[in-house]
């Protein structure tokens, strides 16, 4: 019987261990200037922009909005269609100091914060992601406006010469 027990918590644990590591929205480890310099690559070549969500699997809002982020079709939709999504990591274990200064150091404005940036690596906008709340989540309204006006095609000179 013992044995049993033991197997069956073993078990719980290993599934509980690969749970928490699939869940995982943040890695500290990972090199965070030479996956910048990819997703910029990329959305030059697709010509979109490039969203950086920068917080830490330590940060509840950072978790909300990612679960958010996924499970709105509207959101999910307005992301796929301009922009390149990337997590940058901001915790005790890497606050990726080279990458905060390289995008104006957004971690002024808390977290999550969003960092629009170009396909040519400019960075566009800073969002504090305080405005895109509503209640205890976010706004699809707010967050798919956000993601509208900046992106590539909104910021195409095309459209407002005509309004001249």
């Amino acid at each position: 019987m013992k044995k049993l027990a033991f197997c069956c918590l073993f078990f719980l644990l290993q599934v509980f261990a690969f749970a928490q590591s699939d869940s995982l929205i943040y890695h500290p480890e990972a090199d965070a200037m030479a996956e910048f310099e990819e997703v910029v690559r990329r959305a030059g070549a697709e010509k979109k922009h490039v969203v950086v969500m920068v917080g830490g699997n330590w940060c509840r809002w950072c978790r909300i909005f990612e679960k958010f982020r996924l499970s709105n079709q509207n959101v999910a939709s307005a992301v796929d269609t301009g922009f390149i999504w990337m997590h940058l990591n901001y915790s005790k274990e890497n606050k990726n100091p080279e990458m905060m200064a390289r995008l104006g150091f957004p971690q002024r404005f808390g977290f999550p914060v969003f960092v629009v940036v170009d396909g040519a690596g400019q960075r566009l906008h800073t969002q504090n992601s305080a405005y895109l709340e509503e209640g205890e989540g976010y706004s699809e309204n707010k967050v798919v406006e956000f993601l509208q006006q900046w992106s590539s095609a909104a910021l195409q000179p095309g459209p407002y010469e005509q309004q001249r």
